[in-house]
């Protein structure tokens, strides 16, 4: 694995399943391994679970770690050829190839800005990035895709299921802001992966990317989506076809209790309570959230643990 852009860039979801679980009973065991190793991280968006667990991950390898905010930067110019006469100070060319000097792993967190759908595909921060870098690149969450939430949210279904292929629903909720379709894209790609019986349930217009979704059902009565599930996944996403728009905010799909029944309930944080899930579901014990965010760390460690053994 050369770079972690994505959960189909594992060689094998199983075997990452089964290290986590090893990494997880002695966390400590490859304090070694990143000595000598430098993670730089870099934030265009806000973080508090993949910025903290990621670099927890680091340490836990013997890392020393680097983050910087980019809002603390220049401001960067990704356009070829631009003739940079007005705000952009830099280009990623030579910041990718300057923050290749100071470590060995480069680890992006950087949003869409939902307004031009193929420029946000193309996944164009991403990818310049690791056109220009010569060291490898982790996605922290894209525009697209958020595959370390993907790979902890397969840890902990995998530790909470009680048959061998367990009922999941991914449920739309709402949101009063336009939120990206990252953690559900890489959620559905996870648990494509996985031997689950998955279904899709959201208000007719917020259908996903359908190169995404492909096969898997989508239901627009949430009630009958959700009847026998035993993991809901709860999450906002803005419109995909009617791109970045929010086209409702029926509160009467918001989560609750009576609705999950005897389901376990996932969200990736942070989360409006009383607006996308209730109190009462998110302070129960069939609420996973908190098993999630621990797993966070789990998932970053083994992926940067892959990394440097093929550096």
């Amino acid at each position: 694995m050369k770079h972690f852009l994505s959960i189909n860039d594992l060689p094998s979801l199983s075997m990452a399943l089964q290290e986590i679980q090893s990494l997880k009973s002695n966390p400590n065991r490859f304090r070694s391994i990143g000595s000598g190793h430098t993670l730089i991280m870099l934030f265009f968006n806000a973080s508090l679970r993949s910025r903290l667990s990621t670099e927890k991950a680091a340490r836990l390898l013997g890392m020393d770690v680097i983050t910087l905010n980019i809002s603390e930067a220049w401001k960067l110019e990704f356009d070829l050829g631009s003739v940079m006469n007005l705000d952009t100070s830099e280009h990623v060319i030579e910041a990718a190839r300057v923050l290749s000097q100071y470590g060995s792993i480069l680890a992006i967190r950087a949003f869409p800005n939902l307004e031009n759908k193929a420029r946000d595909k193309s996944e164009w921060v991403l990818r310049n990035f690791v056109k220009y870098a010569t060291i490898p690149v982790v996605n922290l969450e894209s525009a697209t895709g958020h595959p370390l939430q993907a790979l902890s949210d397969a840890v902990t279904i995998e530790e909470n299921k009680n048959r061998i292929k367990p009922k999941v629903v991914l449920s739309w909720a709402p949101h009063p802001k336009a939120l990206p379709h990252a953690v559900s894209n890489s959620f559905i790609r996870c648990m494509q992966l996985l031997e689950v019986d998955l279904t899709i349930t959201h208000p007719e217009g917020y259908e996903l990317d359908p190169e995404i979704t492909k096969n898997v059902p989508i239901e627009y009565n949430q009630k009958l989506a959700l009847e026998d599930a035993d993991f809901v996944y709860v999450k906002n996403w803005s419109s995909y076809s009617s791109y970045g728009k929010v086209l409702s905010k029926d509160p009467a799909w918001m989560m609750t209790l009576d609705k999950l029944g005897k389901g376990k309930l996932m969200h990736c944080l942070p989360v409006r309570r009383n607006v996308v899930v209730e109190d009462a579901v998110l302070d129960s014990d069939s609420s996973l959230v908190i098993q999630q965010a621990k797993n966070r760390i789990f998932a970053a460690q083994l992926i940067l643990k892959s990394l440097i053994e093929n550096c």
